[in-house]
């Protein structure tokens, strides 16, 4: 790094920040006190970061599509979230279940590509060998492994994937990421991009919760990538979630992407304006104990790092031990890339939603 009195370059400022400004709320306890203590103050400066919400508003929910696929239903929803805002989903029922039969429920949260459509099988329906390749490299249609399992699932395009992505001739250029542009764009009404996809969750949750055969009591949410993002932030603000598996997300944004190895691994979708003033991804995840949660960490992570990932898992877990929960986070450190495991999940689901 060049002299710090001498950082012309925006790069060096950023690393040198990242070594000397010094986080001002991250957890540094041990006992329910402490916990008790910084979860106050760290909510309130995760709240100021994500700003107002927007305003709820009658859902006028619209199925506009029935799919028999068998052994499940895939139905299309629109609903509305807010003013001028109406999120497309899918929602998964298993077949022949009585009238009378709950089940638990799931927020199936996609990441990166081509949103809903990537985890409840549909780009595999409709798209090439190559599409199909690269969902099997993630073992990404945990949707449709969901429904199959028993779990009525709703899946939403976040912003701005799917349906939701803006037309080509805004972006312009390939160079230029629709999660960035949208992001900035949304900021200017003084609203993150994420705190849109948190709040079109929840209301997700509220038609989850009023399906007929899901208990309201037995919600969980689960996801990859931008996908574990998503799991974190609703674990963290919807109440009527229980439990979750966050799945290639759990990291550093100052220990890792901002550096030389992560060369910018941040995205306008997942971006939580002035996080890293107060602390980090691991202090965030903290805001959601006591719930059960496990996370999938691939130990040939090309998208994250692992050494990184363990470090931000063992300070979530100091959290969580403090706040008096040791047995309520887990870890899946299987041997692959970035993608779906799904070896503890379903048993950790199971246990946590009985």
């Amino acid at each position: 790094m060049r002299n710090p009195e001498r950082n012309v370059n925006l790069y060096d400022v950023l690393q040198y920040w990242c070594t000397h400004w010094q986080p001002d709320c991250v957890f540094d306890g041990t006992t329910i006190d402490d916990y008790k203590s910084w979860r106050r103050s760290f909510n309130r400066h995760y709240r100021r970061c994500l700003g107002r919400w927007p305003e709820r508003v009658p859902p006028n929910l619209e199925v506009v599509e029935s799919v028999d696929k068998g052994d499940y239903i895939r139905e299309k929803i629109l609903f509305d979230s807010t003013f001028g805002v109406t999120v497309p989903a899918y929602v998964l029922t298993p077949q022949g279940l009585p009238p009378d039969e709950k089940r638990p429920g799931i927020l199936a949260s996609h990441g990166h590509g081509n949103g809903k459509a990537d985890i409840c099988g549909v780009t595999r329906e409709q798209g090439s060998e190559q599409s199909a390749q690269t969902l099997d490299a993630l073992n990404y249609e945990y949707g449709v492994e969901a429904v199959r399992r028993g779990y009525v699932v709703i899946a939403p395009d976040w912003c701005p994937f799917g349906e939701r992505r803006p037309p080509d001739w805004w972006v312009r250029t390939p160079s230029r990421d629709a999660c960035n542009i949208t992001d900035l764009a949304w900021q200017y009404f003084c609203r993150p991009l994420i705190a849109q996809s948190i709040w079109d969750g929840m209301r997700c949750v509220d038609v989850l919760v009023n399906h007929p055969h899901v208990d309201r009591n037995r919600i969980a949410v689960i996801g990859l990538s931008q996908g574990g993002t998503m799991a974190t932030h609703m674990l963290i603000n919807e109440r009527r979630i229980k439990a979750g598996v966050v799945s290639g997300y759990i990291s550093t944004v100052r220990g890792d992407a901002l550096g030389e190895r992560g060369k910018g691994n941040t995205c306008g979708a997942q971006h939580v304006p002035g996080l890293l003033v107060h602390g980090d991804i691991p202090d965030m995840l903290g805001l959601a104990a006591p719930k059960p949660m496990l996370f999938e960490m691939g130990k040939q992570e090309t998208c994250f790092h692992y050494p990184d990932m363990l470090k931000a898992y063992r300070h979530l877990r100091k959290i969580y031990k403090a706040a008096g929960f040791p047995d309520r986070i887990g870890g899946d450190h299987h041997p692959n890339d970035h993608q779906w495991s799904g070896k503890k999940a379903w048993k950790w689901l199971e246990k946590w939603l009985a």
